[in-house]
This record gives C-alpha cells, structure tokens and sequence, in this order.
C-alpha cells in the first residue's frame, strides 16, 4: 500500500494520496492547495488519480478538487459548501472558489472501494456540518483519517458554524471506539494515536 503525505497551501493542509500499489488508481484526501507537490506524489509512484475525498467543506480543503479531473466526494452535509464561496469561506480570502467537477455525496457508514483500497466513512460533525472521518479496512486496518476533527493533543476550531460539545461527542462516539493503535492522520499536523488521544488529549477529558 502507498500512503503519502503531502503539507499545502498557506495553512498546511495535510493532502493524502492513497492507492494500493505502484502503478495503481489513486485517491487523493483533501488537495487544498500545490498542485504541483500532488502531482509529484502522484508521479513518484506512477499512480493515476481516480477519486478526490474532502474531509469536510472548507476552503483550505478543496482548492484543487478541479484540477484533477474526477469526481469529488463529500458528506452531504457539506455538499453546499463546495459550490459556495461564502460557505466554504473562499469568498474571505479574496480568492472566490467554486468547485464545478462532479460531487457525490457520502452518508455515515457508506464504503469507498477502489480496487484494493477499502474506507469507511464516518460523520464526526462539529467542526462543519459535514464533517467526516476515514478508517482504513483494506488492505490494512488501524489507519484512520481524521479531517480537522481529531488534532495530536487537540481538536478542531469550532468557530466557523461548528459546535464544540457536538464535535467531541462526535469524536468520543465515532473515534474512541477504534482500537489505541489505530494510526490518526489529521487534517493539519502530526499524526497521532487514538491511545496518546484517549490520554493526553484535554479536550477529550
């Protein structure tokens, strides 16, 4: 399995590129921003891109859902806000943004497959309206995606339309029942564990 982190944008925004293998279909996980450092990924391992999942709405999230040509995924919850430059808050940065490729929605529970590469979808809302989480099934499990829920010792702003009670019942809910190994890669930051969460994570008391 290939799993590659690539830091964009001015917010450093953790972007995933995950696929199967080398010479494989590849999704790619919240490409806000630096096409060109996605492309590199993509080519290193010689991978094609077929699916783009946004973790939630927010600008700093989706800057390059056009660039690549496929279909984009996202909770339903969120859908809006990928046509809307208020609502993704693109419209404040000067720099109005409008994804046009194709939007499929997600709902809670649903499955992502493509070829070897198995997720499952969870709603984690609180941070947006929409917000989601990946787990990992295939080929390995313990390998969750946490979008800008779950931080390293923290937990996501609650100030753009979220609600912080919500989002850590969300988390403690739909995240704290993965096993303590179970990898966290977040929306911005290091990677973490559910373990060191469940320990060191004040938000979380």
């Amino acid at each position: 399995m290939i799993l590659e982190t690539v830091v964009v944008g001015s917010m450093e925004v953790n972007c995933y590129v995950l696929a199967s293998g080398r010479g494989r279909k590849a999704i790619i996980i919240d490409p806000g921003d630096d096409e060109k450092k996605i492309r590199k990924a993509l080519e290193k391992h010689a991978l094609v891109p077929a699916v783009i999942i946004n973790t939630h709405g927010h600008y700093d999230h989706i800057g390059c859902d056009d660039v690549f040509k496929v279909p984009v995924c996202v909770h339903s919850q969120d859908a809006v806000m990928l046509t809307d430059a208020k609502r993704n808050y693109s419209a404040f940065l000067a720099c109005p943004y409008k994804v046009k490729a194709e939007i499929k929605q997600l709902e809670d529970k649903q499955k992502i497959i493509l070829e070897d590469i198995e997720l499952e979808v969870r709603h984690i809302p609180g941070h947006s309206h929409g917000g989601i989480a990946l787990v990992l099934k295939k080929p390995q499990d313990k390998i969750v995606f946490s979008g800008d829920s779950l931080f390293w010792r923290s937990i996501g702003r609650t100030d753009l339309g979220g609600n912080e009670e919500l989002l850590v019942r969300s988390i403690k809910e739909k995240l704290m029942s993965l096993p303590d190994d179970t990898v966290v890669y977040p929306g911005h930051g290091p990677a973490t564990s559910i373990g060191e969460e469940r320990l060191n994570n004040p938000f979380l008391k």
